[in-house]
């Protein structure tokens, strides 16, 4: 057997065995790669949230397991090193092909199901098993192959040995790719590129095994053939390119033109939702009905005096604008956003000015520099703005955190948050009202008066403080027409007290559960 290698592939046994292992590292690390870039390429279409990541998870789980029981029957005892590194070109030029079609059937796929009317879990799965099966299956048949030809190579090792060795390097590589994508290539060359680059990879490792065969020019033909197939598909759909204005370490954050809104706005999308309306002409222009609405009960409330507020997330920072603009030094507006790409695109695009009079930007954590100043009461407001549609931060909805805030809030000072959640059976809002009393002597909650006991998906505002205001209704007084309705608190607190409701905590806050009727409901 030995000297059959000899013949194939001209090499040493430790150079063979070295090679057999610097594939199985390489192909791993690919593999994983892709599971890592998955999540950022899904997100501006469906989210990041843990029913993305859930799917993606086992979705490609799926694609190695299936991948490697494939590879195992094709690592049958009969099949010599010719014939096995013949196959193991194929799954890697197979590899290429579909991690490269990941980028064309993104939108191909994406464009179907998005007006489907499917509810938003059905289309993860879907769209997740459409990209990332097959990718998975093919690099999948690589390793049981690989050991196998390493096993029977190496005669003078006891075969336990060699599996265990290229077990720990496919673990290795698996570890690698993870952290490369996760701290290098997305942050360096965006979602897209790392794609690019791992179908290279693919293809580079096929035609190596491909030149060990004499049918090394047919097959070779057929794996460019094959790229340059999907090549031509993905560049009549404009696949290649990214739909991000930037790509950073948390968000594809995109912004463009709002013309519906006038001819100087702009919206700014984080992942696929929209975070902001900004005007260039006019700062206090606020078209986000839940920030209009915080802009005119503030003002409300505060009497017009300039405030000191605290902002959880910045997004595209259209309150904390117009205020720095309306009040400038009098103003004091902190502002923790926790990615920095957020505020240099605001700063570039959005007419952010970072250093106004009044404004400051801190990129922590909001829940843990909020924890790190005193705690004194210094603020007049805290918006909570840092929901991600289906993504919400737990550790910024629980009793701990709302102690943190009212321990720097004036006493008249109030804490802000929107919440998304069911118009007709909102469980999580009720659990988040509930925890809020456990901190608040007064709970309110508003609705735009078209969506007051409307239908799926409400924006719902929640005011949380030590007085509530008398008035049942607020009509805003500036900017675009607008008004909110007040939920009647006696009918609020009866129900938030009901024995189903849960009080979210640190230790327990199953923000997702609660919200499964609207994430299981059709859009």
């Amino acid at each position: 057997m030995a000297h059959k290698h000899l013949k194939v592939l001209k090499m040493t046994v430790p150079i063979r065995q070295t090679l057999f292992a610097i594939a199985l590292f390489i192909s791993s690390a690919c593999g994983l790669i892709i599971e890592i870039v998955a999540g950022r390429l899904l997100a501006p279409y469906v989210g990041m949230s843990l029913y993305t990541w859930t799917a993606i998870i086992a979705v490609v789980l799926a694609g190695f397991s299936v991948g490697h029981w494939i590879g195992g029957l094709l690592a049958a005892p009969h099949v010599e090193t010719r014939a096995g590194a013949r196959r193991v070109g194929w799954a890697l030029a197979a590899s290429a092909v579909s991690s490269l079609a990941i980028l064309v059937l993104l939108r191909a796929v994406a464009s179907l199901l998005m007006p489907s009317g499917l509810g938003p879990i059905p289309v993860i799965i879907i769209l997740s098993t459409a990209l990332f099966f097959l990718p998975s299956l093919f690099v999948g048949i690589v390793s049981p192959i690989l050991t196998k030809l390493a096993v029977d190579d190496d005669q003078n090792r006891h075969p336990g040995k060699v599996i265990g060795r290229m077990y720990a390097l496919g673990t290795l590589g698996s570890i690698a790719g993870t952290m490369l994508a996760g701290y290098v290539f997305i942050s360096w060359i965006g979602s897209v590129g790392t794609v690019l680059m791992v179908a290279a990879v693919y293809a580079a490792l096929a035609a190596f095994f491909f030149f060990t065969d004499r049918f090394r020019v047919a097959a070779l033909a057929a794996m460019i053939v094959g790229l340059g197939a999907v090549g031509l598909w993905g560049n009549q759909l404009k696949a290649f390119s990214s739909p991000c204005t930037l790509e950073s370490d948390y968000f594809c954050i995109r912004v463009d033109p709002a013309p519906m809104f006038g001819p100087s706005a702009r919206l700014m999308a984080l992942d696929h939702l929209v975070h902001s309306i900004n005007d260039g002409a006019a700062p206090g222009l606020l078209y986000s009905p839940y920030i209009h609405f915080v802009d005119e009960y503030a003002k409300r409330r505060l009497g017009g005096k300039a405030p000191a507020a605290y902002f959880i997330g910045g997004g595209g920072f259209s309150l904390p604008r117009a205020w720095a603009h309306e009040y400038g030094a009098e103003a004091d507006l902190v502002v923790a956003e926790i990615d920095p790409g957020v505020t240099n695109v605001a700063a570039d695009m959005l007419w952010l000015n970072p250093t106004a009079p009044g404004l400051r930007i801190v990129h922590r954590d909001a829940r843990a520099y909020l924890q790190s100043l005193s705690a004194q009461p210094a603020f007049d407001m805290i918006f909570g703005d840092a929901f991600h549609d289906i993504a919400i931060p737990q550790h910024l909805v629980t009793r701990e955190f709302h102690d943190e805030i009212a321990r720097r809030l004036n006493s008249d000072g109030f804490y802000a948050i929107n919440a998304v959640d069911n118009g007709q059976n909102p469980r999580f809002l009720m659990a988040l009202v509930k925890t809020l009393y456990q901190t608040f002597d007064s709970v309110e909650v508003w609705t735009e008066r078209d969506e007051m006991n409307g239908y799926g998906r409400v924006t719902f505002l929640l005011i949380a403080s030590n007085r509530s205001i008398a008035a049942p209704t607020l009509t805003a007084q500036r900017g675009l027409e607008r008004s909110w309705v007040r939920w009647p608190e006696h009918e609020l607190k009866a129900r938030a007290q009901m024995p189903d409701v849960v009080t979210l905590s640190d230790d327990f806050a199953p923000v997702d559960r609660l919200m499964s009727d609207l994430l299981l409901s059709p859009e």
